[in-house]
């Protein structure tokens, strides 16, 4: 038998030379750490997400120091707040004391290299689950809804928020939110658009960790969120957040969507990030739990599968877990 001159399994050989060719890398600077902060004292677990925690506040700057010094660069708050707090126009997303402003000023207060961002969306805050305001047939109103975003935002930058993360997918959010945080003072506040959410089933352990799947009931966001079956639309919404001035933009959820994560990347060259969401994590750890994967093994290759379709970085509910992965070797 006549062998090619050129073996590609050469190279494969020995661990060095795998290195040496290696293509991708995963580091601790390519995570976002996405946390639960509640009004309540200590931690209580999320039943459907084993190893993720809601926190108070306190307990939340204990996990941001170790999250520092394993390298992981920036913390997304999301806030559980009180029932009693929720309304139909989603009045406390904005209040200046409200938990999520009170969170940023307590990470930045004590840890000012930390990059902090914020999830800015109603749905935490709404009566009803929606991301924004509804009329009376429950359709989600959308000018309005902008309005109440940029409240929210510039409440977050005046807290002292390095990131805004519209996560709404409402029309023209992006300007209006950028044009309020300027005339704020608010330059260097940055935006991470959501800008390719898509409708997915993977979001619902997310859903109980903010308490807003019992007020969504049977409801969805099929009417806002995008379509799974569609791939050029996300270019296009993409394009609009890019030229409202997002400075980042957001593909989600992740793994089943890498090949839009590639398409973002190739066609714009943006810093592009990835949301490696609840469903997502869940079924690693249900996997895991039950012997049938190699968690740690099957968490890295999940890593390595977004950078390798164009991923800057990664949202993940294992960021400090992976942290201490890479340190470990």
């Amino acid at each position: 038998m006549i062998h090619p001159h050129y073996r590609p399994r050469r190279m494969r050989h020995d661990e060095f030379s795998r290195r040496l060719m290696r293509e991708n890398t995963l580091t601790s600077n390519d995570l976002i750490w996405p946390v639960f902060v509640h009004e309540l004292q200590g931690r209580a677990a999320v039943a459907s997400m084993p190893g993720v925690d809601r926190m108070s506040i306190d307990e939340l700057l204990r996990e941001a120091e170790q999250a520092l010094e394993l390298g992981v660069p920036v913390i997304d708050l999301f806030p559980v707040i009180d029932p009693s707090r929720k309304s139909l126009d989603a009045a406390e997303a904005w209040n200046p004391d409200g938990l999520a402003q009170r969170a940023v000023r307590a990470l930045k207060q004590r840890f000012p290299e930390l990059g902090v961002m914020t999830d800015v969306a109603l749905d935490p805050y709404t009566t009803h689950g929606q991301d924004g305001i509804i009329d009376d047939t429950g359709y989600v109103l959308n000018d309005i809804t902008v309005e109440a975003l940029v409240k929210q935002s510039v409440s977050h930058a005046d807290a002292g928020v390095d990131i805004i993360s519209p996560s709404d997918m409402m029309d023209g959010r992006i300007g209006a939110i950028r044009t309020a945080l300027d005339e704020a003072g608010h330059i260097n506040a940055r935006i991470m658009a959501y800008s390719a959410k898509y409708a997915s089933a993977f979001y619902g352990p997310f859903r109980d960790a903010v308490g807003s799947s019992g007020n969504l009931g049977k409801a969805d966001k099929k009417t806002y969120q995008m379509d799974p079956a569609n791939s050029d639309e996300a270019m296009r919404e993409i394009a609009l957040d890019l030229d409202e001035g997002a400075d980042m933009v957001m593909v989600k959820p992740g793994m089943p969507y890498l090949d839009i994560v590639r398409r973002v990347k190739t066609e714009f060259g943006v810093p592009t990030f990835a949301y490696h969401v609840s469903g997502e994590y869940a079924m690693l750890k249900a996997a895991a739990a039950n012997g049938w994967l190699d968690e740690r093994k099957c968490v890295m290759e999940t890593m390595i599968g977004f950078k390798r379709a164009g991923a800057d970085g990664v949202l993940t509910y294992y960021a400090p877990q992976i942290a201490r992965w890479l340190k470990e070797g």
